[in-house]
């Protein structure tokens, strides 16, 4: 069972970026994309409500499940450009791994480099086996990226909208 008390939330750097906890100042950029045509792949746009609630849900899994999102910030400029996490609960069958960018930062291996980063501390800190990424099958982006992750269509895998593509991301040992 997970201790509620044992889920700092982690700093996660990587050559370019620096994965961190969201904040406040976070909330206007995410609202505006969940409220726009880019969410959706994730079942948006969303009212504001709906969008604060799926925030509010990304901060709360890391002291209920010890794992959460991860706000992607440059290295360079400090500047929010997306967010990374890895997502369980009941409205998640297995632990996902899932990415969004904002609009202008597509393209340049940022997704890759955050999703690349969190999934080993998943793998590494949390001990897990495998993650799925749950894909809309529409959003060609998506599907790329999880190949490039080395992630393999697992089309057994148990989803909560059936219109997902589900790609399974592997520990790779060496």
């Amino acid at each position: 069972m997970h201790d509620p008390m044992s889920s700092a939330i982690p700093v996660i750097e990587t050559g370019r970026l620096r994965l961190r906890a969201p904040n406040m100042a976070d909330w206007p950029v995410y609202s505006t994309f969940m409220a726009s045509d880019r969410a959706v792949h994730m079942g948006g746009p969303f009212a504001e409500a709906a969008a604060w609630g799926m925030f509010c849900h990304d901060v709360a899994q890391w002291p209920l499940m010890g794992h959460g999102s991860l706000m992607i910030e440059t290295l360079a400029d400090g500047m929010c450009i997306g967010q990374v996490g890895i997502n369980s609960g009941p409205l998640f069958p297995e632990h996902e791994l899932g990415w969004l960018l904002y609009p202008g930062f597509e393209g340049q291996g940022y997704a890759f480099e955050a999703a690349a980063a969190l999934r080993n501390w998943g793998f590494d800190t949390l001990g897990l086996k495998t993650l799925v990424s749950y894909v809309h099958q529409d959003n060609e982006k998506s599907h790329g990226l999880a190949e490039r992750l080395g992630a393999v269509l697992d089309v057994t895998a148990k989803r909560h909208d059936p219109a997902d593509v589900v790609y399974r991301h592997f520990r790779a040992f060496a």
